[in-house]
């Protein structure tokens, strides 16, 4: 079967490396944010956090074009900053607030924000996946160059939807991208102990899907395989399957105190960090020097700090809201 990654992605200009280190630092800084509140008290529910994912958040959404469409899972905060969402108002839905996405309804898994093609989280495992393949049906059928891309956990590889959705959109070529950020655990238990038949790409494959794996630290090699999944969707090819296979810094939410986590293990993931591996590949290739990156720290914690000031000053949503938006015309 031959990996999705056969067309060369093109010569990257040195703003696009500066964007996207920019994009992986706003997520772990909003992330880092949000666990402070979370344990704190301040958000209502559980928050799933990405910390550690950040480059294929980034890698892939890089890869798709401003009118195509994700569709995210419950881990989803950086895939919404990563498409452009506002960190204030982002923030704000995730502390309940009536200024946010959802006004204060949806929280943190299920956000939805149409104007960056965000058919949103998701709080239902592989629930995204169907929202994605029919929105590439739906592409289809109108006839645009729309591309739609999912995102998932290794998790949802046990779920029957993904299979469901990987044949339909096999048989009618859909453009779809199916994207599993494998990073190790469901939940509390380790992949290998809940997951039979070791080559995981072979859940692509036996609809010949074209498959591959790629290093999910690594921005740029994301990126590449992104964009290549993509080009192909794009031209009619039908659908592609990427396993990035990263790491969550936390746990499977705030609370979560890791106990069935190999400290070892987690050391090795940390020495991995996508975005002290992608500063050093900046400056490494001249394409940056330390103070500047420092300087582009500094003003996404600065944007971080009013998105929460702006969240934790924002009102309570009201009784008057409470039949708001819920029929559609």
């Amino acid at each position: 079967m031959q990996s999705p990654a056969t067309v060369d992605a093109p010569e990257l200009v040195n703003e696009t490396f500066l964007s996207m280190h920019r994009q992986m630092l706003l997520i772990r800084h909003f992330e880092e944010a949000v666990r402070k509140l979370a344990s704190g008290g301040a958000v209502p529910g559980l928050v799933h956090l990405c910390a550690g994912q950040e480059a294929t958040n980034v890698g892939v959404c890089a890869a798709l074009g401003p009118a195509d469409i994700i569709a995210s899972h419950h881990r989803g905060h950086g895939h919404c900053l990563a498409r452009g969402a506002r960190p204030d108002l982002l923030m704000a839905e995730i502390l309940g607030k009536a200024s946010g996405y959802g006004m204060g309804r949806s929280g943190s898994m299920h956000v939805i924000d149409l104007e960056h093609g965000n058919l949103g989280t998701n709080g239902i495992v592989g629930g995204g996946i169907p929202l994605a393949a029919g929105s590439a049906l739906a592409s289809r059928t109108r006839g645009d160059d729309k591309v739609s891309a999912c995102f998932f956990g290794d998790g949802a590889l046990n779920q029957g939807l993904v299979h469901e959705c990987m044949n339909m959109a096999a048989i009618w070529s859909l453009p779809v991208v199916f994207v599993c950020e494998n990073n190790g655990y469901g939940e509390f238990t380790a992949i290998e102990d809940v997951t039979a038949g070791r080559d995981l790409l072979a859940r692509g494959k036996v609809f010949d899907i074209p498959s591959s794996m790629v290093d999910g630290m690594d921005l740029l090699a994301v990126h590449e395989a992104a964009h290549s999944a993509v080009h192909r969707a794009r031209g009619g090819d039908g659908p592609s399957f990427l396993i990035c296979n990263t790491y969550r810094f936390g746990g499977h939410h705030v609370g979560d105190k890791q106990t069935y986590k190999n400290s070892e293990e987690a050391m090795r993931w940390l020495e991995k960090d996508p975005i002290l591996k992608f500063a050093h590949f900046l400056i490494d290739t001249g394409r940056a020097n330390r103070d500047y990156l420092e300087v582009m720290e500094a003003e996404i914690a600065k944007i971080i700090r009013d998105a929460v000031d702006f969240a934790k000053n924002s009102p309570e949503p009201g009784s008057e809201l409470l039949e708001s938006h819920l029929y559609a015309g």
